[in-house]
């Protein structure tokens, strides 16, 4: 039986939090001063904090390697899980040649980069997150972006911006309803609450989007639609929180953005499209030098969606690997009919489906639900006690193998499997080949929960936060740095 003590080191919380901010000074020295690759940084983190855990705040041996292996089993599954499907369901639209019918979808909207930028990881992310959640919209949306041209790291960076504006009601407003389990408020309070604070956001977020895709210029040249999206989706992200209904929040924010932007684009299309794609292209290539050159042991989703693919037994006999689909949208039909925009629409209009009904059709959410499975780490389950004396339930690992929305993106590509005609030898395949392209991606997600595990049930992170929260009335501007540690704690 192992007790949590918030300040263990000679009873002073500030030294005691000093130390406990180790491993993660030490992952980010690592990364941003030494530049080693991701994996080594988590493993040598996860170290650095099992010894704190040790010898610092008294964890039996036991108990800390033990806390690790429930992290790793945690990144393993859901979390990496997710992002695996995820980019398989989009290497399934590459292998079948459909991805070009994707791109020439958007390139009817705009073919400028900035406007896609907008409504891929903007408007669809935010559908994405109001049905999904759980780190699918950013890895669906990223290699979408990625395969349009963009570079892994914009795309990466322009995705997670995006995310920013929805994801207080992702997944059907669970952050929402949870807090108000949690505090007893009535959850349609909270929601109302939240819904006068996030579109605040959502104004600005499109055009640091933007921003982010093609600097200061960028901004100059396509501001409007930026501007329409943001509005709109803000107006109805505060609309149906306030008066409709804080569930479906952002399914309706993010239709009533996408629908603003169609509308707009129709009356208006930016300058200085040509010079934004050349910019893209070029830096695409650049970083295809890069991972060419040997610089890819960091096995990033990025390496997979820009990997060579073979579509030698798909019905269209034509397909073409990502490295096709980056070249700026050349080779891709201007005009294509609405059965091959609708092929290419397919897998992510079977996403918007499926987890509608999974988290929606009631019969269905009760069967799913029913299938989850707790399990009590063995050796940990009971054997941790918090700094109030009261048993931990954090020991409880949660194994929803069929209601993760990772099982759910699985099921969603054997569907589009049957329907691209992609033989289950080169599904399998590809599957294959991505786990061994992301192996030290996962390796790193893995070694990084291990280390949130342990840092928690040590009581390190509580320490943390104990020792913030004690500044008193500066607490208000220190808030959001607790919250981007308990993030970074929590994957």
């Amino acid at each position: 039986m192992f007790q949590q003590e918030t300040a263990p080191l000679a009873g002073s919380l500030a030294l005691s939090a000093i130390l406990a901010l180790l491993p993660l000074i030490t992952i980010f020295v690592m990364l941003g001063v030494f530049k080693t690759k991701a994996h080594i940084a988590g493993l040598s983190a996860l170290g650095v904090a099992l010894v704190v855990a040790v010898l610092a705040f008294k964890m039996p041996v036991d108990l800390a390697f033990l806390s690790a292996t429930q992290g790793v089993a945690t990144g393993l599954f859901p979390i990496m899980w997710i992002v695996v499907s995820a980019v398989w369901l989009y290497q399934l639209t590459v292998v079948s040649g459909r991805f070009e019918d994707l791109r020439a979808a958007f390139r009817l909207v705009s073919p400028d980069p900035r406007v896609q930028a907008v409504i891929v990881a903007f408007c669809f992310g935010a559908l994405l997150e109001a049905l999904a959640g759980f780190g699918a919209p950013v890895a669906i949306t990223a290699v979408m972006l990625m395969a349009m041209g963009f570079s892994a790291i914009r795309a990466a960076a322009v995705c997670l911006l995006a995310n920013t504006a929805p994801v207080a009601f992702g997944a059907i407003a669970i952050p929402v309803i949870t807090a108000g389990k949690l505090t007893g408020i009535d959850y349609h309070d909270i929601g109302a609450m939240v819904g006068r604070q996030t579109p605040l956001l959502a104004v600005i977020v499109p055009l640091l989007l933007i921003m982010v895709v093609d600097g200061r210029r960028g901004v100059r040249e396509t501001w409007p639609i930026a501007l329409v999206t943001g509005t709109a989706f803000a107006g109805a992200q505060y609309y149906s929180s306030n008066h409709f209904s804080v569930e479906l929040t952002d399914v309706v924010a993010s239709l009533v953005g996408l629908g603003a932007a169609v509308i707009f684009l129709r009356i208006w299309q930016p300058r200085g499209t040509e010079e934004a794609l050349t910019s893209l292209r070029l830096e695409h290539e650049r970083e295809l030098v890069t991972v060419t050159s040997g610089d890819s042991g960091s096995g990033s989703a990025g390496s997979a969606a820009t990997g060579s693919a073979d579509a030698g037994d798909t019905d269209t006999g034509k397909a073409s690997g990502p490295s096709a689909t980056t070249s700026g949208g050349d080779s891709a039909p201007d005009h294509p009919g609405a059965a091959r925009i609708f092929m290419g629409l397919a897998p992510y209009l079977l996403v918007i489906v499926i987890f509608w009904l999974a988290k929606k059709w009631g019969p269905l959410v009760d069967f799913l639900s029913g299938t989850d499975q707790k399990l009590h780490w063995p050796g940990l389950d009971g054997n941790i006690l918090s700094a109030s004396g009261k048993v931990s339930t954090a020991t409880v690992y949660s194994f929803q193998w069929l209601s993760s929305p990772g099982t759910l993106l699985l099921i969603t590509g054997i569907l589009v499997m049957a329907i691209y005609r992609i033989s289950p030898v080169t599904g399998v395949g590809e599957l294959g080949r991505l786990l061994v392209t992301m192996r030290w991606a996962i390796l790193t997600v893995a070694s990084v929960l291990a280390l949130a595990y342990v840092m928690n049930l040590s009581g390190q992170t509580i320490t943390i936060g104990t020792w913030v929260a004690a500044a008193g009335g500066a607490f208000a501007f220190l808030s959001p740095i607790l919250g981007w540690l308990g993030v970074a704690l929590t994957g």
